[in-house]
Formats: C-alpha cells, sequence, structure tokens
C-alpha cells in the first residue's frame, strides 16, 4: 500500500507552468521498476499516458481515470487522474502533479489525501506551484524542496487570430468549456494534433490558480 510510512525520499518540485517539473517526473518514474503518478485532469492522464507507452510499451502502462480504464495484467506503471490513484498498489515511485489544487473547495481534499499519504516505497514527487511551499513546509517538515525556473519568458502579444498564432504561444482562458473549444479550434487549424510530432503540440494545462485553466499550445 502507498502510506506515508513507507521510507523513501519525499521531494516536491515547485515553480510555474513551463518549468519541466512533469518531464522531470517522468524520467524518474522511468528510472524505477514500478511507479504511479496522479495528474489533474484526464486529458493529460492519456496525454503523458500516450508518451510512456512509446517507451515502455502497452504492456507495461496502465490508464486509470474516472471515464477511462486500459490495465494490463503485467502493468508496471500507472498514469491516472489524481482521484483514480489505485493506492493499493506499492510501487517504487509515486508523484502528484499540481499539488496547489489542494486548496480547491471541490477537489481540495483528494490532493491533501494524496500529498499526505500517497508515498512511492522508494521515492515520491510532488509537482505543482510555489504557492503550495508553505503549507507543504508546515506538514511535511522533512520534504526536500527544489524549485525550478521557467524555461522561457511569457510576454503579453495582444489579441490574436488561431492561425496568426506565433510559435510557442499560450492561450489562457477562464473556464473549462472555453479551454477546449480553444484547443479544438488550434487543433483544426494547426493541422490537428500528432503525440509523436514534436513540430505541433497542443495540451491542456492547469493553471496556477485551481479555477484557472489554460492551454499551452506549442506551434
Amino acid at each position: 500500500m502507498s502510506l506515508s510510512s513507507a521510507a523513501g525520499r519525499l521531494t516536491a518540485v515547485l515553480g510555474p507552468t513551463n518549468t519541466g517539473k512533469t518531464y522531470l517526473a517522468i524520467e524518474r518514474m522511468l528510472g524505477h521498476e514500478s511507479g504511479m503518478i496522479g495528474f489533474p485532469l484526464r486529458l493529460l492522464a492519456r496525454e503523458n499516458y500516450d508518451r510512456i507507452v512509446q517507451v515502455k510499451g502497452a504492456s507495461q502502462v496502465a490508464l486509470i481515470t474516472g471515464e477511462e480504464k486500459i490495465a494490463p495484467p503485467g502493468a508496471r506503471y500507472f498514469v491516472c487522474t489524481v482521484e483514480s490513484m489505485p493506492l493499493d498498489r506499492i510501487v517504487s515511485f509515486l508523484a502528484v502533479d499540481e499539488v496547489q489544487m489542494a486548496a480547491d473547495p471541490e477537489r481540495g481534499h483528494f490532493f491533501t489525501d494524496r500529498l499526505l499519504h500517497a508515498r512511492g516505497t522508494h521515492e515520491t514527487m510532488l509537482l505543482g506551484a510555489d504557492t503550495i511551499r508553505p503549507v507543504l513546509n508546515r506538514l511535511l517538515p522533512d520534504i526536500d524542496v527544489v524549485a525550478r525556473p521557467r524555461f522561457s519568458k511569457l510576454a503579453y502579444v495582444g489579441p490574436k487570430k488561431a492561425t496568426r498564432l506565433p510559435r510557442r504561444s499560450a492561450v489562457v482562458g477562464f473556464s473549462a468549456n472555453e479551454v477546449y473549444a480553444i484547443a479544438e479550434l488550434i487543433r483544426r487549424q494547426r493541422g490537428g494534433l500528432s503525440g509523436g510530432d514534436r513540430r505541433h503540440r497542443h495540451g491542456p494545462q492547469h493553471g496556477r490558480e485551481p479555477r484557472l485553466v489554460r492551454i499551452v499550445a506549442q506551434i
């Protein structure tokens, strides 16, 4: 069982969007014999499941969300939404993404439970915005905190048509419906989405605040 009493390193990797936190966690997970990672959105879980399948093969990777379950008998890596993480399964590495969602009035109790109790036997990694640092330091005084600086600088460029967005644009929406509508528009107008094509990569990302959802479209 993934319990807080399990031995292993406990690390928080904190920073803004586009600082490589998820990439780091997946790389660490794949270096272990088994692992589990929880995401705040099922689309994020699906996107990263597809990435991990390309590396490890479909027989080694499970996808568990509230709407979808792909669980091969010999799966060693579990990609989940936070609410759907199977905490009765022993894994060497465990990560929880966007742990600042513990402050969310509707879903926060799931994230709070995971950051307090969900653990890998050898390594646990909590990912999120730096705003959660005081809470983590108070609840988990022995945690190692690693700060991740932003890889690129964000600058406001004003209103743009979807067909004229410059490369590496971040489009911000303030409701889930708006975000997914914009994402679909960008996919149609920029030639679709291919998980293996890094030249055209669009994906929804949770923002820093629980109520703010954004998409990051790297074009």
